[in-house]
């Protein structure tokens, strides 16, 4: 018997993993032990550990006080409707979550940015200023010969990447990793995956390739950004993997310089840009919000129309800056990313392990499902191209997210009748 098989006599359910972006559709749940099969990833393992105490129980909470559902969405819905600048935050949720979200800020004119709205924002403003060639997982896995990770190995943070795209020991592709001196790079690398370390910051890195791949600067045998630059254009299909999540600040700038690489690369050959980030839902809202009003998150809908400020819109900028005097905070896959502790009213919907931390004055707490879990629903992978069906593998008997958002926009058009 396999080690990732569960044990006999014990059930594995057919699982889609909702806690990395890769949304990884091969693994299970062994319903006895609660645990992963199928697969080693530590990501989902830990993540699935959050769930493992039978069937996690929590109730509303007004100020730390239990209360029913009804009474809570009540008081949610007074704080909001007495808001005159709300932060809608975290957004860890699914389509439909999303969905019913929109309207919601809609009605109170709020301004929403996830948790990792800096790192989604690197591609966003890139590809509105430049433009981009993207691919998918699965035609990494099937076409590509080089791959190019910038800045760190993405099985750091995304165990399952080799696999899902054929890199590594065994893999089609021959994989190199580009990082700055000084990075710390986990002590097991993939077998079969080339390291290559330069001076300078992934900035002076992105740039030099950019120009040598196109020809503006000259490169020789022992310079390994220009014998990279000949490997890609000699490559049949090059993809360039970066984390959002790891690009510094104005990480834009790295972006557009990897975009350039495979604007230039396609004159001649076959290339792709395969940007990994938008955990935890955020990419799935940031689409969402962008097919319904055509703008991306850090979006305002104000009395004057849509306001886009990807700067000024910055959840942690508006909360340092005391800009909002409201907080809706969304996070459904986990007791991370956790609401931020501030001197505002606060409404959590989250994941029932937020009881404790959701306590004090002015704070709302409502348990929601988590989708993937205890409930169905779907979410774009990283790639932005496939929507995947998320399926429940327990009743947990909570609200969704989408379900408590209706309930919510419904209550403020009470109020305000």
């Amino acid at each position: 018997m396999s080690a990732l098989e569960p044990p006999p006599g014990r059930a594995s359910v057919p699982w889609t993993c909702p806690f990395c972006p890769l949304l990884c559709d091969t693994f299970g749940v062994d319903t006895g032990a609660w645990a992963l099969t199928g697969s080693e990833c530590g990501r989902a393992r830990a993540a699935l550990a959050r769930f493992n105490a039978g069937t996690l129980s929590a109730q509303a909470q007004i100020d730390g006080v239990v209360c029913d559902r009804d009474a809570a969405i009540a008081a949610a819905a007074r704080m909001l409707a007495a808001s005159r600048q709300p932060l809608f935050g975290g957004l860890g949720t699914d389509v439909a979550g999303a969905r019913a979200l929109y309207p919601l800020a809609c009605r109170t004119g709020a301004i929403c940015d996830p948790a990792g709205g800096a790192a989604l924002s690197h591609g966003s403003r890139a590809l509105q200023d430049r433009g981009a060639f993207t691919t998918t997982l699965g035609e990494v896995h099937m076409r590509a010969d080089l791959i190019v990770c910038i800045g760190a190995p993405p099985s750091e943070r995304y165990p399952e990447f080799p696999r899902r795209c054929g890199a590594g020991a065994g893999g089609a592709a021959q994989v190199v990793v580009l990082k700055p001196a000084g990075t710390v790079v986990a002590e097991a690398v993939e077998p079969g995956i080339e390291v290559v370390t330069m001076d300078g910051d992934l900035f002076d890195i992105a740039a030099t390739l950019a120009a040598q791949v196109a020809g503006r600067a000259a490169g020789d045998s022992a310079d390994p950004l220009g014998v990279l630059a000949a490997r890609l254009h000699a490559a049949r299909y090059a993809v360039l993997v970066f984390e959002t999540g790891r690009l510094p600040a104005h990480g834009a700038l790295i972006v557009e310089a990897i975009d350039r690489i495979v604007a230039t690369l396609n004159q001649r050959t076959r290339a792709a840009a395969l940007p990994l980030g938008g955990d935890d839902g955020a990419s799935t809202v940031d689409a969402v919000f962008t097919w319904m009003s055509g703008l991306p998150l850090r979006t305002r809908a104000a009395p004057v129309g849509l306001e886009h400020e990807p700067v000024r819109f910055d959840a942690q900028r508006l909360l340092a800056d005391q800009a909002v005097d409201a907080l809706l905070w969304i996070a459904s896959f986990g007791t991370e990313p956790a609401p931020p502790m501030v001197d505002l009213p606060r409404v959590v919907l989250g994941h029932p392990g937020f009881a404790a931390a959701a306590q004090g004055r002015a704070t709302v707490f409502i348990p929601v499902s988590t989708p993937g879990i205890g409930s169905a629903g779907h979410l774009f992978r990283t790639d932005g191209s496939v929507l995947m069906p998320l399926r429940a593998v327990r009743d947990d008997g909570l609200p969704t997210v989408a379900d408590v958002l209706k309930r919510l926009t419904q209550a403020l058009a009470e109020q305000a009748a």
